[in-house]
């Protein structure tokens, strides 16, 4: 928001030094107040979830502040007995709206669940598309069926989400090369 406004200052012509460079400092103070917030929070997720925290690190796409972030709002993924239930929880499941035979929605992600969880997931799906290689085959076979990039994204989140549920509940590190015994091949 601060960004936003120093931005159109900018762009209105004149700006206020007074008004940019108090902007500029509130803008300076609430990063300091993150980052300190998020050092608190890593120091409180080592203390109880540290060798999570470090399984979680291995996947190619999360980074150290989604690690956190995942510990943080699945609890440790202790509230979740299922993948499925985790991803129904992050909102990322279809949802087809359908009454009858007239009426037909295009099916879509729910959305109904945490939010921040979605968005950070997202994010970290552009990541895993280039370095995770079960997600970059998953987003390449969807494209190129001639689905849309943005349906490959959310499936790529999906995949993440259900990597670091099964990491998070075997207490093993992630594995490139692993091979389910389900999958034919």
């Amino acid at each position: 928001m601060l960004k936003n406004k120093i931005h159109g200052e900018a762009v209105l012509g004149t700006p206020s030094k007074a008004v940019v460079s108090s902007l500029k400092r509130s803008l300076k103070q609430l990063l300091k107040e993150i980052k300190s917030l998020e050092e608190k929070l890593l120091i409180l997720v080592k203390a109880s979830h540290q060798d999570l925290f470090t399984r979680l690190k291995t996947i190619p796409g999360i980074g150290r502040k989604t690690a956190i972030m995942l510990i943080v709002l699945t609890g440790g993924f202790e509230r979740f007995s299922s993948a499925r239930e985790l991803c129904s929880y992050a909102g990322l499941t279809p949802i087809i709206r359908q009454s009858g035979s007239s009426v037909k929605g295009r099916p879509r992600i729910s959305k109904i669940g945490n939010q921040k969880l979605r968005n950070l997931l997202f994010m970290c799906s552009f990541t895993a598309c280039k370095y995770n290689k079960a997600c970059r085959d998953l987003y390449e076979r969807i494209v190129a069926k001639g689905k849309s990039k943005k349906l490959a994204l959310i499936a790529v989140c999906n995949k993440l989400l259900k990597q670091a549920f099964a990491i998070a509940k075997s207490g093993l590190i992630f594995d490139g090369a692993y091979k389910s015994t389900l999958v034919k091949n």
